[in-house]
């Protein structure tokens, strides 16, 4: 290490498994470091190609691939480069580390929604309409990422016993069969010290005879960033699948667990960024979050459902609603952090006119519409003519 606090730190703290067992750099920036299913851990966690990027990073250097972490930087908003030097900075700059301790492993695309900003790669769910579409990839709805769980373990067993966090994301973990093999075996060989951290749709707390709740219980501190667009029938055409009536079940079959923390996730696209203050406003109000309980997604690709993408009339309609939010947030004592996620947004959709991607998403929402026997304009717009 030449420098105390290089560009990125992924490449030392973390270790992501993907689409086919490709190991990158993260979730964001497609920087190939290997392939889980052919190369054992040490010879992906010590090859050329991740050594190299350490470097590059060393030395303070950019990669053009990190390009999702850097436009959100330059349109104002926080990205998970920033956000990984805030929760591990400390522990880089303090500790010597040999092995990654925060995993994001894909075990699967396993997944009971359909969600429209998703595709077949990350959903299962997507399947039947994707081959309807020739977006398929093959001519299986599960595509395995991890092929063999009991050698994966074994060559990645020693890293994860000592990991601090663990994020499962999906497809959907709570529905993946792995997910549940790897807690199961966490629990037998007692290394619950780590924080179990999930991006879900949270639609289900088992999976056969698997209670998560059982398996959580063991866990020191668990953190839910659920899933949710929008509440209510907005939220049910964003994502195909989800159930507003069990979304709130669910929530209220967590309360009694104090060392889960629940926070809701929203992805910010053209469907859901007017919506995102009455989402906040109705889930504070039925208690389904604490007043720090939101944490946004800024979704990049598809251009077309990109909130840049919007014309310019919509976009003062969402500046507009966010200007009666402050005031609201500010007459109920909102933090300030919180407020500065809604300014983030409206900062990050002014920052840029795609307004040339709208016809694409104006096909592209036809097509599913026609498909899925819904309506945009019963949706989306109807809340945009408010």
């Amino acid at each position: 290490m030449t420098n105390s606090k290089p560009y990125c730190l992924m490449p030392w703290i973390h270790y992501h498994v993907g689409n086919a067992g490709r190991v990158k750099a993260c979730c964001l920036a497609n920087i190939p470091l290997g392939d889980c299913n052919r190369q054992s851990f040490q010879e992906i966690w010590n090859g050329d190609p991740i050594n190299e990027l350490r470097a590059k990073f060393a030395r303070g250097e950019k990669d053009s691939r990190c390009a999702v972490c850097q436009r959100l930087e330059k349109a104002g908003g926080k990205s998970v480069r920033q956000e990984t030097h805030e929760k591990f900075g400390a522990d880089f700059i303090n500790t010597k580390i040999s092995l990654p301790v925060y995993f994001d492993i894909r075990f699967s695309n396993a997944c009971n929604f359909a969600c429209r900003t998703c595709w077949h790669g990350a959903s299962s769910g997507w399947f039947p309409e994707a081959k309807q579409m020739k977006r398929n990839l093959g001519e299986k709805a599960l595509l395995q990422n991890v092929k063999d769980f009991d050698s994966f373990i074994t060559q990645t067993g020693e890293a994860l016993l000592q990991a601090k966090e663990i994020y499962f994301a999906g497809g959907e973990p709570l529905v993946t069969k792995e997910h549940y093999q790897l807690l199961q075996w966490l629990v037998k060989n007692k290394a619950t010290q780590m924080r179990l951290r999930y991006n879900t749709n949270f639609s289900q707390l088992k999976m056969g005879d698997q209670d998560v709740l059982e398996y959580w219980k063991h866990f020191r501190e668990v953190e839910i960033m659920a899933s949710i667009d929008a509440h209510g029938k907005l939220g049910e055409y964003i994502r195909k699948g989800f159930n507003w009536e069990q979304f709130r079940a669910n929530r209220e079959l967590i309360r009694s667990h104090k060392h889960i923390r629940f926070v809701i996730a929203p992805t910010i696209s053209v469907f859901s960024i007017l919506n995102l203050p009455d989402l906040y406003q109705t889930c504070l109000k039925e208690q389904i979050i604490e007043i720090y309980g939101l944490y946004i997604n800024m979704l990049d690709r598809p251009l077309h459902y990109n909130t840049k993408a919007l014309p310019e009339a919509y976009k003062q309609k969402v500046v507009n609603r966010y200007q009666k939010f402050y005031q609201w947030a500010n007459r109920k004592g909102i933090p300030e952090t919180v407020i500065a996620q809604f300014k983030e947004c409206v900062t990050y959709m002014l920052s840029e006119d795609l307004s040339k991607q709208w016809k694409n998403f104006e096909k592209e929402t036809a097509l599913l519409d026609e498909m899925r026997g819904e309506s945009v304009d019963e949706m989306l717009f109807g809340i945009i003519e408010r």
